[in-house]
């Protein structure tokens, strides 16, 4: 059960009841301007992201090999889209769980995310196969 959606709201609204006994309708004013700046803050980075994502090609990353780096488990699609600066490729059916979007770079490796309940729960580097060259020899003098 994902109780950030219960804690969140229930302290807020502790904290607006605390204000009002401390400092009547002056700290509920104060309370409440703070819980608005909060989330102005979070939806100001939502758009923020989502600019950046909205001038690159969709499923492109610049590197699948850093991006693999990067992640961690538990991060929120929006978490990645600000990572990679662009909205990933869909591939599992719409509004469907678990939710499965990938990011491709200019190489062919690929980063497949899958997300479970908005979570980032696994994620898999594909490599294409490369023919390695080797230098030629050049014979000693």
């Amino acid at each position: 059960m994902n109780f950030q959606k219960f804690l969140i709201p229930t302290a807020a609204v502790a904290v607006l009841v605390f204000a009002y006994q401390t400092a009547g309708w002056q700290g509920v004013l104060l309370v409440l301007g703070g819980i608005v700046f909060w989330m102005l803050l979070h939806f100001n980075r939502v758009l923020q992201a989502l600019k950046r994502a909205a001038d690159r090609p969709v499923g492109y990353v610049d590197s699948a090999v850093m991006l693999n780096a990067r992640l961690k488990t538990r991060v929120t699609l929006l978490h990645v889209v600000a990572i990679t600066r662009s909205l990933g490729e869909q591939l599992s059916p719409k509004d469907a769980q678990p939710e499965i979007f990938r990011w491709t770079d200019g190489g062919g490796s690929s980063v497949t995310c899958t997300f479970s309940a908005g979570k980032l729960s696994a994620w898999q580097l594909v490599r294409p196969d490369t023919e390695v060259y080797s230098l030629p020899q050049i014979p000693a003098p």
